[in-house]
């Protein structure tokens, strides 16, 4: 009886780990699936499709993420932590101070953070403690990448995190009526260029002031 009881627990133990299981790798399949959506069809990509290019099923992807909002919201948060993660180990990596910022660049731009920011407008609320929170860490992480190159003197000075994060956004957006794969092709290129200007020594002065994330927040 008691050898029955506990293999009935186990059982129930394994099969509860397992759902759990499924149940993570359901809503990654999701995310990344709306994600690649998002970026090629824009806000209004077909959730049906996203759920059947996921290999889920309509109500799966429903018990995840109650409306597009909340998809929207759900994979903006995963780029996010995404590109944050992958700032932290470019300034964990040995080497140059530059080729840590470089490469935390291009990884950064692969996510077409340009392409997602836009479809937020209007259905987002930008202080929400939890996406807050992300956006915080991934400023905290750019704003180290700058400065330790700057103190190299490998990075000029008169620049700061909201020209970077700028830059990317722009750099990733497609152009009106210019598809997102149309324009994949030039992205790496042109934040090459974008990088270029970066290096120390300036070969210019830049007009105005570096770009404040408070100053581009101002209208949200």
């Amino acid at each position: 009886m008691g050898s029955n009881t506990t293999a009935t627990k186990r059982t129930a133990t394994g099969g509860a780990h397992k759902g759990r299981a499924d149940a993570v790798r359901n809503r990654e399949r999701i995310l990344h699936a709306a994600r690649e959506a998002f970026v090629v069809h824009g806000a209004e990509a077909s959730l049906d499709e996203i759920a059947r290019t996921a290999g889920v099923g309509n109500a799966t992807l429903y018990r995840h993420f109650p409306d597009r909002d909340a998809l929207l919201h759900g994979v903006v948060h995963t780029v996010t932590e995404r590109i944050a993660d992958r700032a932290e180990r470019a300034l964990a990596e040995e080497g140059s101070s530059f080729e840590a910022l470089r490469s935390f660049v291009f990884a950064a731009a692969e996510e077409r953070v340009g392409a997602l920011c836009p479809m937020l407008s209007g259905r987002f609320d930008p202080h929400e403690p939890h996406c807050q929170t992300s956006r915080e860490r991934v400023e905290r992480l750019t704003g180290e990448l700058i400065r330790r190159a700057q103190r190299a003197g490998e990075v000029r000075t008169d620049i700061g995190v909201g020209d970077v994060m700028l830059a990317l956004s722009q750099l990733t957006r497609p152009l009106p009526g210019v598809g997102c794969r149309r324009i994949e092709r030039f992205v790496e290129r042109h934040v090459q260029l974008f990088l270029d200007g970066l290096r120390a020594p300036a070969q210019s002065a830049l007009p105005g002031h570096a770009a404040t994330l408070e100053e581009l927040r101002e209208d949200l």
